[in-house]
């Protein structure tokens, strides 16, 4: 099956040093996908390789095919702004701008040239709704998005990213900075988004990634040793190296 975002033997460098050794992926649209690995095993680096995040650090070197509906992203031809629109990013600390919610999730919208008011009143709401934060806001859009609590934040960042219309959705642990309740309404919310999008996942929690993805890539020391349904991973998985991850010999 062609993937709608395909990598092909990547390699990347700090300086003289390899951190990614050569590896192939490719991501299916409307799954959720989980990159999982010890802490250093180059999760978030590959993360930020999907939409050239890794553009914005020094001597990075990055070698590979990376094809996104077919089309090259490392091209120089690709527009940057429009390539981190199409795959958007939600980090780790939820970082909502110092704005009002409504203005954090106009924020994209405005920056695209939208003047429209009625269709960036409609769209706010529908991202927020999308992502599962409407019901808490909505009697207090003009209030700042930094006032409420850290779930709450990161569903606010999650429909700032929702409203640009993206087609693929990077997550660098998206819940590791909230409570148990928050996680578990941010894990609900993404199950219903990948009806509509495609999500890559990092995360550390071997729970989450069982429960809510489709597919799991596992990392480590910079290699993909394994990558297959969620399922099969968990249950029986091919490598040994998987196992003992999976039954928390290491990591």
């Amino acid at each position: 099956m062609t993937g709608i975002l395909q990598i092909k033997n990547l390699h990347l460098y700090y300086g003289e040093s390899e951190a990614l050794h050569g590896f192939d992926l490719n991501f299916n649209e409307n799954e959720i996908t989980a990159l999982i690995g010890p802490s250093g095993c180059g999760k978030s680096t590959l993360l930020r390789c999907l939409n050239r995040m890794n553009d914005l650090r020094p001597n990075v070197t990055i070698n590979g095919s990376f094809k996104f509906e077919g089309k090259d992203i490392y091209s120089p031809s690709i527009d940057l702004t429009e390539l981190r629109k199409t795959i958007g990013m939600v980090f780790q600390q939820p970082n909502p701008f110092p704005f009002s919610v409504y203005d954090n999730v106009a924020y994209g919208l405005k920056l695209a040239g939208i003047k429209n008011k009625n269709k960036i009143d409609k769209i706010v709401e529908e991202s927020l709704k999308e992502a599962a934060v409407w019901d808490e806001v909505k009697d207090n859009l003009n209030k700042s998005a930094l006032s409420f609590s850290g779930g709450q934040q990161q569903r606010i960042c999650i429909a700032r990213v929702l409203a640009v219309k993206p087609k693929i959705i990077l997550m660098d642990e998206p819940t590791s900075a909230l409570d148990p309740i928050s996680s578990s309404k941010i894990e609900n919310t993404l199950v219903k988004l990948k009806k509509d999008f495609t999500i890559i996942m990092v995360t550390h929690n071997m729970q989450q990634a069982s429960r809510i993805s489709d597919k799991t890539a596992f990392l480590l020391n910079g290699d993909l040793i394994e990558y297959d349904s969620t399922q099969k991973m968990f249950v029986n998985p091919s490598n040994k190296k998987t196992s003992d991850y999976l039954n928390g010999e290491f990591g």
